[in-house]
C-alpha cells in the first residue's frame, strides 16, 4: 500500500467525524481530549469502538468493561502498533475477543479501523452479517468470525479485502452460494465448514492459492469441478466431508502432490479411485468413507510412504491389495471384500457388483 499524506488523511478523517451524529445521542463515550484528537486514527478508533460497544448486548466475561475513555490502546483485546505507512503514528492493528461469548452485532463504524490487520472474534454470539464498511479494511490479513451466529449470504465485503490471507467463517448460519471471486483472491486458508452454503463449488476452484480448504458440513452438492489439479503447487489439505458431492473423482487429483490430507467422506461419490492417486507422495490422511465407491483399491495408493490413516469403509470396494493391511490406521469395514470381516451382505454387494463408469 502506498504511503498516504498524513496531514491530508487527518483532515479527511476529522471532516468525516464532524459529519457524524452526536456521540451522546447514541449513549457513546464523550469525545476524547485535544491531545487524542491529534492522532486522527486513534480518534476514529475511539469512535468506532464506542459505537461497537453500544451494539453489544451481553458480555459475560466483561471483556469490554474497560472500553471507556479515549485510551483505546488500553482496552482489553485491542492491540496498537506503529502505523505501517508512518512509524511515528500509533494505530489500532489488532482486535482479539476470541472465546468471549459476547452477544450483539457488528457496526458500520468498524470500517474506520483502516489499519486493522487482525480481527479475531471466534466463539462469541454475534449475529447479523459483516458490515459493508469492512471493504475499507485494506490491511486486514486475518479474519476469524468462526463459531458465532452470523447469517445471510456470503458477506461481499470479504471479497474486497486485498491483503486478506486467512479466512475462518466456520460454524455459523451463512447460506447461499460460495462466490467464485473467493477463489481468485490470494488467500492461504479458507475455512467455511459447518454453514449452510449450497449450489456447488465454483468452477474456478483451480485458480485458488490456498494451502488449506475446509468446506465440510455444507449443502454444496454437485461434483468436484474440473481444474482442481491446478491447485497443485499450494494445496496441503482439502476437507469436503458431508457436502452432498456426487459423481466421480477426477484423475486430476493425482496432480496434487503436495496434498497431505484429503477428506471427502459422507458424500455420494461413485466409481473407482483414480490410479494416479498413487503419485500423491505427500498424502498422510485419506478419508473416503461413506460413499458409493466400487472396484478395487489401487495398490499404488496403499503403498504411499507417508500414508498413516486410510478410511475407506462404508463403500462397495470388492478388493484391496495386501499393502493396505500395512497402513497404520485403516478401516475397510462395510465393503464387499470377501476376505475381510465386517463386510456388507452378499445381497447388497450383488446390487452394486458393476462399477460405475467415469469419464475423467
Amino acid at each position: 500500500m502506498k504511503a498516504m499524506n498524513s496531514i491530508a488523511l487527518s483532515i479527511l478523517l476529522l471532516m468525516f467525524f464532524i459529519t457524524k451524529p452526536s456521540l451522546q445521542q447514541h449513549h457513546i463515550e464523550p469525545s476524547p481530549p485535544p491531545q487524542q484528537r491529534s492522532n486522527a486514527r486513534l480518534f476514529d478508533a475511539f469512535y468506532a469502538l464506542q459505537a461497537w460497544k453500544n451494539k453489544i448486548t451481553g458480555d459475560p466475561k466483561n471483556l469490554t468493561s474497560n472500553w471507556c475513555g479515549p485510551n483505546v490502546c488500553s482496552y482489553t483485546g485491542v492491540y496498537c502498533a506503529p502505523a505501517p505507512d508512518n512509524p511515528h503514528i500509533t494505530t489500532v492493528a489488532g482486535i482479539d475477543l476470541n472465546g468471549g461469548t459476547i452477544s450483539g452485532s457488528l457496526t458500520e463504524e468498524l470500517g474506520l479501523l483502516t489499519d486493522l490487520a487482525v480481527l479475531h472474534l471466534n466463539s462469541n454470539q454475534f449475529k447479523g452479517t459483516l458490515p459493508a464498511s469492512f471493504r475499507n479494511l485494506r490491511l486486514l490479513y486475518e479474519l476469524d468470525i468462526s463459531n458465532n451466529l452470523f447469517s445471510g449470504e456470503f458477506p461481499s465485503a470479504v471479497l474486497r479485502l486485498p491483503s486478506l490471507k486467512y479466512l475462518d467463517m466456520r460454524y455459523n448460519n451463512l447460506c447461499g452460494k460460495v462466490p467464485s471471486e473467493l477463489f481468485d483472491m490470494k488467500l492461504d486458508a479458507v475455512l467455511i465448514n459447518n454453514n449452510n452454503f449450497g449450489l456447488g463449488l465454483p468452477e474456478n476452484i483451480g485458480n485458488s492459492t490456498v494451502s488449506v480448504l475446509v468446506a465440510s458440513n455444507n449443502n454444496l452438492g454437485g461434483s468436484l469441478p474440473p481444474g482442481i489439479g491446478r491447485m497443485a503447487t499450494n494445496i496441503n489439505e482439502i476437507a469436503l466431508a458431508n457436502t452432498g458431492l456426487i459423481g466421480c473423482l477426477s484423475d486430476e487429483l493425482g496432480d496434487l502432490n503436495e496434498l497431505t490430507v484429503f477428506d471427502v467422506s459422507g458424500n455420494g461419490l461413485v466409481g473407482s479411485l483414480p490410479e494416479n492417486m498413487g503419485s500423491m507422495e505427500s498424502l498422510e490422511e485419506v478419508n473416503i468413507a461413506g460413499n458409493k465407491f466400487s472396484g478395487e483399491i489401487p495398490a499404488s495408493v496403499c503403498s504411499l510412504q507417508k500414508l498413516a490413516k486410510f478410511n475407506y469403509g462404508d463403500n462397495y470396494f470388492c478388493g484391496e491389495p495386501g499393502s493396505c493391511l500395512k497402513v497404520k490406521e485403516r478401516d475397510d469395514s462395510k465393503n464387499c471384500i470377501t476376505s475381510r470381516p465386517k463386510q456388507r451382505s452378499p445381497r447388497e454387494c450383488h446390487l452394486k457388483s458393476q462399477p460405475v463408469g467415469c469419464s475423467n
